[in-house]
This record gives C-alpha cells, sequence and structure tokens, in this order.
C-alpha cells in the first residue's frame, strides 16, 4: 500500500510540473508578449513580439538588461522583491495600455529566484467597457489634476502691484530680492494693503513656481479646525472624520509655498507645533504614526502688532523670530498717495470688463477727491469705491458728486445728501431703512440693520482688525467672520 501511495505521489507530481509546463506553453503561444527575469529583475528571456513592441529588433540584445530599462513602468521587481503575483493590471505604453498578469517563479525551498509576465491581449475584448471606464477616469483625473494646478498657481506677479512712488518702490525691490531666496517671510502691513498680492508675486517669481501655492486665512477657521487644516488626519483619526483620511495644506504645498495670512490670530498651542515643524521640516497627520517631511516656504502675513502680541504673551516669541528673517512692510495707501491715481485707472479698467460695462472715464475732480482722500480701508477701500460708483453711474464719466456719497469731498466731510443718507444713530437707521409696501419697516430688516451698523462700528473702532473687534465684543472670531460676510460688510 506504501509502494502505491509513493507512486501516485510521484505520478501526481509528474503531472503538476507537465501541467505548469503545458500552462506556460499555452500562455506563450496565445500571448502577445511574454518575459522572464531573474532575481535581480534582469531579463532573462522575452519573446521577439513583445521586445518589438518596445523598440528592440533583437530579443537577444535587451538578455542581462534592468527590466525596466526594457519595459518603462513594469512591476516585475515588485513581484521578485514581494514573491507576491500580479493576477491582473493595467500597463501602460508608448501605444495603447494593455492588460498583463504576473507571477513569482519561485525554487523547491520557497524562495523567489526570479518572475514571469505575460501579456493578455487576447482579453482586451472582453474587457473593453473596463478600459473605457479606465480611460474617461483617466482623462478626469488628468482635467482635475491641471484644474488643481493652476488654482494653485499664483495669480499675481510684480506686474499687477500698481505704483511708482519711493514706498512702492522700496516694497518691490524687497520682495524681489526676498523672491531669489528661500528664506521665511514676513509681511506686516494693515489690512486691505495688498499682501496677499505681494505673496502671490514673490511666489511667482521663485524657484518654486512651479510647484504649489497654497493659502491658509488663519483668522478664518475656527481654532478647533486649525491643527486639521495643517496636517490633515488619517481615516478615521476622529469621530465624523472621512473615510478616506485627509490630506492636510503642508502636504498639498510640499515643494511649494505656504501662505500663512493673519499669523499673528493663530493659537498659542498651534504655534509651537508650527515652530516643530518649521524647525525638523517634518510633521504627523492626526491620527497617524506616519512621518511626513515638508519641503515648503513660509510666508505669513499680519495686520496685527507682533512684537505686542509677544510682550503679551499672546504670540510665541520663538516662533516670532523663526518667521521674521525677511520682513516687508507694506506700507497703507495714505502713504502712498502718489499711487492712487494709478492705481484707480487699473481698477477701473478691470471693473469696466468684469461688469460689461463702457469704459468709464474719472473727471480731474474726482481724481482731487480720490487722492485726498486718507484711505483708511487701503486699496480694497478703493476697489470697493469705484466699484460702487461704476454700478450707480447713469454716465461715462465719474465725477467727485458721483463720488461724494462713499468719501464725501476726499477730507472725510460727506456731502449734504449723504448725510441724511447714513444716519449716525442706529435707532435712526431703523426707521428709514427697508421699509414695506405700507412704509413699515419689518422686524428682520431693523435687526440686519443694527446688526450690520453695530459690526460696522466694532471694527472700526478696532482699526479693521477683526480679532481684535470680536474679542471687544464677546464675539467668537470665526462667528464674526461668517457675519461679516453674510451682511456684506468690507474689512
Amino acid at each position: 500500500m506504501e509502494i502505491k501511495t509513493t507512486a501516485l505521489l510521484a505520478d501526481y507530481d509528474h503531472v503538476r510540473k507537465l501541467a505548469m509546463q503545458s500552462l506556460f506553453q499555452s500562455l506563450d503561444k496565445f500571448s502577445e508578449g511574454t518575459v522572464i527575469v531573474d532575481r535581480d529583475a534582469r531579463v532573462v528571456w522575452i519573446n521577439k513580439d513583445y521586445a518589438a513592441r518596445f523598440g528592440f529588433d533583437d530579443p537577444e540584445a535587451v538578455i542581462g538588461l534592468d527590466c525596466e530599462s526594457v519595459i518603462p513602468n513594469t512591476l516585475m521587481r515588485d513581484v521578485v522583491k514581494g514573491g507576491e503575483p500580479i493576477l491582473l493590471d493595467i500597463l501602460e505604453t508608448n501605444r495603447d495600455p494593455i492588460v498583463v498578469t504576473r507571477l513569482p517563479i519561485k525554487d523547491d525551498n520557497g524562495e523567489t529566484i526570479g518572475a514571469v509576465g505575460f501579456v493578455l491581449f487576447n482579453e482586451l475584448k472582453g474587457l473593453s467597457p473596463l478600459f473605457s471606464q479606465y480611460a474617461r477616469l483617466r482623462a478626469e483625473l488628468i482635467s482635475t489634476r491641471h484644474s488643481l494646478a493652476q488654482v494653485r498657481r499664483a495669480k499675481y506677479s510684480f506686474s499687477n502691484l500698481i505704483g511708482t512712488s519711493a514706498a512702492s518702490l522700496e516694497v518691490k525691490r524687497q520682495a524681489r530680492r526676498a523672491a531669489r531666496l528661500a528664506s521665511p517671510v514676513l509681511l506686516l502691513g494693515e489690512t486691505g494693503t495688498g499682501k496677499e498680492l505681494l505673496a502671490h508675486a514673490i511666489h511667482g517669481a521663485s524657484g518654486r513656481a512651479d510647484r504649489p501655492l497654497v493659502t491658509v486665512n488663519v483668522a478664518a477657521i475656527p481654532d478647533t479646525l486649525l491643527e486639521l487644516e495643517f496636517f490633515g488626519a488619517e481615516a478615521g483619526a476622529y469621530t465624523g472624520a472621512d473615510r478616506k483620511g485627509r490630506i492636510g495644506k503642508f502636504e498639498l504645498a510640499q515643494g511649494g509655498t505656504l501662505f500663512l495670512d493673519e499669523i499673528g490670530d493663530m493659537p498659542l498651542a498651534l504655534q509651537g507645533k508650527l515652530l516643530r515643524v518649521l524647525q525638523e521640516q517634518e510633521f504627523e497627520p492626526l491620527g497617524s504614526n506616519r512621518i511626513v517631511r515638508t519641503d515648503v516656504r513660509i510666508i505669513a502675513a499680519t495686520s496685527a502688532d507682533l512684537p505686542a502680541l509677544v510682550a503679551q504673551g499672546r504670540f510665541r516669541a520663538d516662533l516670532y523670530y523663526r518667521i521674521n528673517v525677511l520682513t516687508i512692510r507694506v506700507p497703507p495707501l495714505r502713504e502712498r498717495l502718489a499711487d492712487v491715481e494709478a492705481m484707480a485707472w487699473a481698477i477701473l479698467d478691470k471693473l469696466s470688463v468684469e461688469s460689461g460695462a463702457v469704459h468709464l472715464e474719472l473727471d480731474r475732480d474726482a481724481l482731487a477727491v480720490l487722492c485726498a482722500y486718507s484711505w483708511p480701508g487701503n486699496v480694497r477701500e478703493l476697489r470697493n469705491t469705484l466699484e460702487r460708483a461704476v454700478l450707480l453711474s447713469e454716465n461715462e464719466r465719474i465725477d467727485a458728486r458721483s463720488l461724494a456719497r462713499f468719501i464725501g469731498d476726499g477730507r472725510g466731510n460727506r456731502t449734504d445728501d449723504e448725510t441724511r443718507r447714513i444716519p449716525a444713530d442706529p435707532q435712526d437707521a431703523q426707521i428709514g431703512a427697508s421699509p414695506d409696501r405700507h412704509g413699515v419697516q419689518q422686524y428682520e430688516d431693523a435687526m440686519r440693520d443694527f446688526e450690520r451698523r453695530f459690526l460696522i462700528d466694532a471694527l472700526r473702532t478696532a482699526g479693521g482688525h477683526v480679532a481684535k473687534a470680536a474679542e471687544q465684543i464677546g464675539m467668537a472670531r470665526a462667528t464674526l467672520y461668517r457675519r461679516i460676510v453674510a451682511l456684506g460688510i468690507d474689512v
């Protein structure tokens, strides 16, 4: 009985070997491509058709070459190293993509000594729906990546920095110098002076211009979400987390620039984590033990007085010294009134194109009013004023009278009509605004008008600084930002 069993086992082993040989011969016969590599992923054998597909007339010429130098994008080396098969895969070639299968070759001890790959061209017809879907998804992916690349590129260049005053020329000189260096940049200036535009210009002129420019408005994101925004999270890192995880801004900006707007509003707890990333150039996403190496240049901006915040213990001194390497002070518009005329014409041309209106002109008296005004809201207020004038203009010329309803005579003195239009007391505003058809203002409208006036006064008292205004009126910064957007308040 033992002799019979031994004979059967030997026969089974013989049959198995014959089956494997037959399988290989069948696959080689019906496949339009076969390749065998050794334990170092060097080509041992390749059939004539497969060699010709990659530009080799003589199959013998590729023997001993690394598989990647013969078949670009191949994963044969992965099969050899891992010892696991890749039963069905799509291989990109310089012609059409092909379906391949890859199998490890093992010795009697189970060690991987090579791998064999087959091209399953005969399966293409049956897989045509899969290929159609694959081609569509691939095209959508390429399109999405292209769109994201465009979104994350610099939108402005130094040509968008309008102004020939001494102050403006000095800012441009410093910014161009910063673009040539790799150190962190700190932009200081009041709200609306154009710090973001300057950050875009610096990135666009730097050696990282072809890499992403990612912006984080620190003041506009709730404190509890800032760490997630910066570093991302692994799948299931917290209750309600995205099943696929989330990529943080540091990872999105890899190789490029991370612009941190209003960095003075960053919570102390996060300041320490940011400092560590800047020093160690690595971080861990939330809920992960994965170390992510980062190569990101930091451009930070703030309208706050950082040295004062450091003295008050509200901003870390070590972080301040870390980002305060190349400092550029962006002067307020009142310190470069000589640039107002050029800015006004540039803004007006852009507004005319955006609104589809005829090209509008500024009278000399209107220019005089613009150049005499102190512009507490800086360039943002200048654009807002001209935009309102364009929308309300009934002819092709904007004169001083058209601007008086917004900025008075340029010295803060409003016309009689404007004085009547904007009441000094919020209660007066409730009486005159948004009446219904019976001449009585609705409760919701009155409350909205009161809230808008209240927030405008708070922002004015805080010098346009949102975080400071929020603290003074006892409101969360993120909530104040939402109400500013909802009420259409310019800051």
